[in-house]
């Protein structure tokens, strides 16, 4: 049986991600604009270590870093079939929102939507020989406090790039 290798990279509640959002189909007080400082938390996985005995080589992650704020800093979150969403337009048309328009909401659809783009950008990675071959993305977690989260996992499959 081989090892399995991790290793994880956390953008904080420290890093200051403050993102609203609502959940429109909510029957509670989420169908209401509210935010969170969030937090990301990143697993990659290997069967292997790399040259300098890495899963993973932290100071690499600048692009993910810079799409995470770019996408969760300061910016509000709507589903793009919710039924304000021209409310949320104008707010932007007119500068007071940064809007981001997803297919759908919360923070387990933000950790399946990161988890997209990581592992995309990883797998091209892979192919470009600029990380370890074989490093894939197997957990990321979205927490908007200490009390909630949202986990997305995939099991490593040996043999994906």
């Amino acid at each position: 049986m081989k090892k399995l290798y991790k290793s994880t990279k956390t953008f904080g509640h420290n890093l200051g991600l403050s993102c609203a959002f609502r959940q429109w189909r909510a029957e509670s007080h989420c169908s209401f604009i509210h935010g969170y400082a969030l937090s990301i938390h990143l697993e990659f996985t290997s069967t292997s270590l790399d040259e300098r005995n890495w899963v993973m080589d932290f100071g690499g992650l600048g692009f993910i870093k810079e799409w995470i704020v770019e996408t969760f800093d300061h910016t509000t979150i709507v589903a793009k079939d919710d039924p304000q969403l021209a409310t949320f337009e104008k707010l932007a048309d007119d500068g007071l929102i940064d809007l981001i328009k997803f297919d759908n909401v919360g923070c387990e659809a933000f950790a399946d939507h990161i988890h997209k783009t990581v592992a995309g950008w990883l797998r091209r990675q892979c192919k470009e020989g600029n990380v370890g071959e074989g490093v894939q993305l197997t957990k990321v977690e979205v927490r908007e406090h200490g009390a909630n989260s949202a986990i997305v996992e995939v099991a490593y499959n040996e043999g994906t790039r």
